[in-house]
């Protein structure tokens, strides 16, 4: 619709039009003509759905990056803290100050950056462009930009080396160079694969000696607002676990130190506070230097407990369920694992043809009298 208005400066005509969202939109133009073209222009871009918000495509990245951190109330606190860490280390200085119609048009730009990036650091650029494109597609969706410029094939897959797994007699070891009040946490992580924030998140009810069961019903993190108690990391975190027999003695002398309270923390501080990751992980830094694997971290204890499990014979559903994975692709990283087992049921193999008895069977002769048996027939 085309309206006409007289001014102080003279007649106008005001375009009106409702994009695809439905909100109404106009533009004041001099002539008629000019309106006519761009109310064409604009029905045309709004039909074909090809139509962009100019405005909105004239913010910069960073703009459009912080509304969309700011609005997403449905992500976790450690998640938003390790968004906000990407922007501000790796998207922002190369794009935010570029309006969000030219990121559109930066494709090779992004290659670029993506490349220099995953030289030095594949994980870091597997995360930054996997989070980039996420921004990029929501702006598509909302009409701002036409099209992703992350268009750069396999870069959102992580091709990080394979992590060191600890043997039985490690885990034991680094347990015992832990303080008293913190060698379940190395036993619990292994044996039953807890991530550290599962960890944190035990309090006492959650250990069943009667029935020799765990349950990970919340996660501990620590961001910058301070303490977040919530869900695990995904929903089938959330899980009750079958403890190792041979774990039970340990809990049970561990529990004699904890509260008497249901909900009392298992770990805890020298104060009885709920002990932090950083004090949690300065005792693992002398720990593993004492039995001389400065390699290992954390996780690689829930790594190499899973690694156990798929040596044992755990099938991907079993070490999904296990690890609290929800998808079989995370659960199948640890069947590498079973290439050992299989070598062990080779040798088995083997055992039962040396055990087996032989008949003895008469041969006909060699081969080549049997072919000359043939030819003559």
């Amino acid at each position: 619709m085309i309206k006409t208005r007289q001014t102080k400066s003279g007649v106008r005509y005001e375009v009106r039009y409702r994009d695809p969202t439905g909100r109404e939109r106009s533009k004041t133009f001099t002539t008629k003509k000019l309106a006519e073209k761009y109310e064409r222009e604009q029905r045309t871009e709004v039909a074909r759905g090809t139509w962009l918000d100019n405005r909105q495509a004239s913010q910069t990245f960073a703009e459009f990056a912080d509304k969309w951190i700011a609005e997403r109330h449905d992500l976790r606190p450690r998640t938003l803290e390790l968004y906000r860490s990407v922007l501000k280390r790796h998207l922002k200085p190369t794009f935010g100050a570029l309006t969000m119609a030219k990121l559109s048009a930066s494709s090779a730009a992004v290659r670029s950056w993506n490349a220099e990036l995953a030289r030095e650091h594949p994980v870091t650029a597997a995360k930054s462009y996997r989070l980039l494109r996420q921004l990029c597609s929501t702006a598509v969706a909302d009409g701002i930009i036409g099209r992703n410029p992350c268009a750069v094939k396999g870069a959102s897959q992580e091709h990080s080396p394979e992590r060191p797994t600890a043997t039985v007699a490690e885990v034991t070891a680094l347990a015992d160079a832990m303080p008293a009040d913190l060698r379940l946490v190395i036993l619990l992580a292994a044996w039953c694969q807890l991530r550290r924030g599962e960890l944190l998140g035990l309090e006492r009810r959650d250990l069943d000696l009667l029935h020799g069961k765990v349950t990970i019903e919340r996660s501990v993190n620590y961001v910058a607002g301070g303490r977040q108690v919530g869900p695990p990391k995904t929903e089938a975190g959330i899980r009750t676990l079958a403890l190792p027999p041979h774990l039970l003695g340990d809990i049970e002398d561990h529990l004699h130190h904890v509260g008497p309270d249901a909900t009392a923390p298992v770990f805890t501080g020298p104060q009885g506070r709920p002990v932090r990751p950083h004090t949690l992980w300065q005792f693992f830094l002398e720990a593993r230097q004492s039995i001389g694997r400065p390699d290992l971290t954390m996780h690689d204890l829930r790594h190499s407990g899973l690694t156990w499990s798929a040596a044992a014979g755990a099938t991907p559903a079993e070490l999904m369920r296990r690890a609290g994975h929800k998808s079989s692709d995370a659960a199948m990283r640890y069947q590498h694992a079973t290439s050992d087992r299989d070598a062990a049921l080779a040798e088995a193999l083997s055992a039962m043809a040396r055990k087996a008895e032989v008949k003895p069977m008469r041969r006909k002769g060699s081969m080549s009298e049997e072919q000359d048996s043939y030819a003559a027939e």
